[in-house]
């Protein structure tokens, strides 16, 4: 077994936020408190009551 490093505790920046759904630390939408990434935030957002405006 190799050696073994816990993870590090992230108090800010981009690897401090994770989307609540998969778990990505990439392009996490924290407005209105939604804590989802951008490609989670398409498929709920008609579900969560947001609507497309063109």
């Amino acid at each position: 077994m190799g050696k073994y490093r816990p993870p590090r505790v992230v108090k800010y920046g981009k690897g401090a936020y994770k989307c609540q759904r998969c778990g990505s630390h990439d392009a996490v939408i924290k407005k209105y408190g939604l804590m989802l990434c951008r490609q989670c935030f398409r498929e709920l957002a008609v579900s969560l009551g947001f609507r497309k405006y063109m």
